[in-house]
């Protein structure tokens, strides 16, 4: 008892003392390297903003943020001379490119504010310094500590996915996951445009893509498999080239890459119900996962109405191949991106297998069998891709059947693909399913949570487990580690039908993420990350109009605890949030008693007693109902 409460009264002071001093100056990520000197910058209005005309985007960034803030700012030459007590924010782009490639620096002393950065890096200073200012002022002006931060990547590839193919999502809500992306220093949005259950990109060549592939006749209800039915709605959505430019615009004014992908081989029933003839069987029905049943009418190709992975695949003939060059054409003159994704996961060979046509293919070509036949697939993209100036990324399971020569291998099915592709000298981006980069699984095992992906605990992926992921496997050797060129989380919609609940499964993830992809290893904090920083992100957060999964308390213990007397220190994973909590067994609500001080349990022998909590935050959100059960003795502990 008295190492247990030494424990409680030791994590009580650590936290106060990090409170007071945060060693990241609130900044997710957190930088390389901060140093606080003494004094502040006090920053009242008329301050002067001064930039070289590269600078001017960001320089007006700036103005707009201090304006919210009640602060007039004007912005002036970079030439213009200033006297040595005026106060000034200088931005500047590292003219002698001494920092390393999307690094910054922020220097803050007594009259001046200077953010110096490479490229993307003034951008990034821009967003490390909206983070640490102030919340509130003092004696009616801003003070801010008088710091000196150094900054720069681990990573050059930064990435943040999202499929609209199952679930379709308006202009509004890209541009503000694209917000969300920038101000983490995010630099890659992976756009999932092509699926079974439908077809994204508009492709004047062949309209039928999108007044076809575009829309569905249901939905399946319920957790995959389901009911064996849908709802029966038709379901739409694609965009115009035009709005896929916008993306792009916005985007880039962002620093942010627009990766497109276009799903091949196999994920590909909306194209083939478009233009039949692009199946090895253009006349058979594709109403039948490959791995499970349905019982829905046989109508022949159709837009899949439920999840899974569907048997109907490309056909590997020179139309195929002629009418993917010429819808990548398309995609090419959208995208600027030297990265095109052409998935090549989950295709499954059984129509292949009974293909005269590509048996016969495969005796012609010399190949052994239907898995390098996909890679020959490939092969034949990623060699037309190479000759538009272009490089492809696909799946791990490219990996099968040979590796395309100049592919870059996304990782997903653990680190085995990735490792094996670092081990053949190819680029690696890591984003595995079971490391906590699918946000699309739940955020705790809780009966609160909504429908996922994950059933019966399965597909757990809390903020902790992606902040403790680190993308470069231990196994390969240093020269195989500079492969991994980066790390990225995906947001499969299977089961996120809007972009409220979208938002509610990234955050506050996406924070995790965001750290793990920028910070060095030896920079990272868990506990400061968890309990000062991110409840300040979270309750910045909360007074948007933004979805979020709200974390449950610091401090409260996640298993069964044996003993007779407890003290339970808790603390608000959201500042501002109030916590509740019960010990009588029923679940807590702003009608239970609120946590105020350290809750002190004392457990009668043979008997055990079980704490309930919830976090209500300023805006209303809601935890969801953690409990801990502390057993003295008790044959029952459930």
């Amino acid at each position: 008892m008295r190492k247990l409460l030494f424990s409680f009264l030791a994590t009580i002071l650590i936290s106060k003392a990090s409170a007071q001093t945060d060693v990241n100056m609130g900044i997710i990520p957190a930088p390389v390297s901060i140093t606080k000197t003494a004094g502040n910058f006090t920053l009242g209005n008329n301050v002067l903003i001064l930039a070289t005309p590269s600078g001017q985007a960001v320089a007006s960034t700036l103005k707009q943020f201090l304006a919210t803030k009640g602060v007039t700012a004007k912005l002036v030459s970079a030439k213009t001379p200033l006297t040595a007590n005026q106060k000034a924010i200088v931005l500047r782009n590292d003219a002698d490119q001494k920092l390393p490639n999307e690094g910054y620096q922020i220097s803050i002393k007594a009259n001046r504010i200077i953010l110096d950065g490479r490229n993307a890096g003034l951008f990034y200073a821009l967003q490390s310094f909206m983070q640490m200012f102030p919340a509130s002022k003092t004696n009616a002006a801003y003070s801010i500590p008088n710091v000196e931060i150094n900054d720069y990547p681990r990573f050059s590839y930064r990435g943040l996915h999202l499929d609209v193919g199952r679930h379709f999502f308006p202009l509004s809500f890209i541009k503000k996951y694209l917000d969300v992306m920038a101000a983490y220093k995010l630099n890659n949005f992976h756009w999932h445009l092509t699926e079974d259950q439908g077809w994204r990109l508009e492709i004047k060549k062949y309209p039928k893509l999108t007044e076809v592939g575009g829309s569905r006749n249901g939905t399946i209800i319920g957790n995959y498999p389901g009911s064996g039915g849908t709802d029966n709605e038709v379901y739409k959505g694609y965009y115009t080239q035009e709005e896929a430019k916008e993306i792009v615009a916005y985007a880039a004014a962002r620093y942010i890459n627009v990766i497109p992908e276009i799903e091949l081989p196999g994920h590909s029933s909306a194209a083939i119900a478009a233009y039949p003839e692009l199946s090895c069987f253009p006349d058979r029905d594709t109403y039948v996962a490959a791995n499970a049943p349905w019982s829905g009418s046989r109508t022949g190709k159709q837009v899949q109405q439920t999840w899974g992975v569907f048997d109907d695949i490309f056909v590997p003939s020179e139309n195929t191949f002629n009418f993917l060059q010429n819808v990548l054409d398309e995609v090419l003159a959208i995208f600027p991106s030297k990265y095109i994704h052409i998935g090549g996961d989950e295709a499954p060979k059984k129509y292949w297998k009974e293909s005269a046509f590509c048996q016969q293919l495969i005796k012609e070509k010399g190949l052994k069998d239907e898995h390098e036949l996909q890679s020959y697939f490939i092969q034949r993209i990623e060699k037309y891709l190479n000759g538009k100036g272009r490089s492809i990324i696909g799946w791990d399971e490219i990996l099968e059947g040979g590796l395309a020569p100049n592919a870059t291998v996304m990782s997903w099915r653990g680190e085995k693909g990735g490792i094996e592709a670092a081990q053949q000298n190819h680029d690696v981006l890591m984003t595995p399913s079971t490391n906590g980069l699918y946000f699309d699984h739940k955020q705790s095992i809780a009966e609160d949570e909504p429908l996922t992906i994950g059933r019966n605990g399965k597909g757990f992926a809390h903020y902790s487990k992606v902040y403790n992921y680190d993308p470069v496997p231990a196994v390969l050797t240093d020269e195989q580690k500079k492969y991994i060129k980066g790390v990225q989380a995906n947001l499969w919609t299977e089961y996120i039908e809007t972009p409220s609940k979208a938002e509610y499964m990234i955050f506050p993830r996406v924070y995790a993420l965001a750290e793990i992809a920028w910070t060095p290893l030896e920079k990272k904090d868990f506990k400061n990350f968890s309990e000062e920083r991110l409840p300040l992100h979270l309750a910045k957060l909360d007074q948007t109009a933004t979805n979020f999964w709200v974390p449950v308390p610091f401090g409260q213990p996640d298993a069964t605890v044996n003993g007779e007397n407890y003290v339970v220190d808790l603390k608000v994973p959201v500042n501002g949030a109030k916590i509740y909590y019960t010990l009588d067994g029923y679940r807590p609500s702003e009608n239970a008693a609120e946590y105020t001080a350290p809750i002190k349990i004392n457990v009668p022998a043979g008997q055990k007693k079980v704490l309930k909590t919830i976090v209500i935050t300023p805006s209303g959100k809601r935890s969801i109902v953690s409990q801990s059960i502390f057993n003295n003795g008790a044959a029952d502990v459930k």
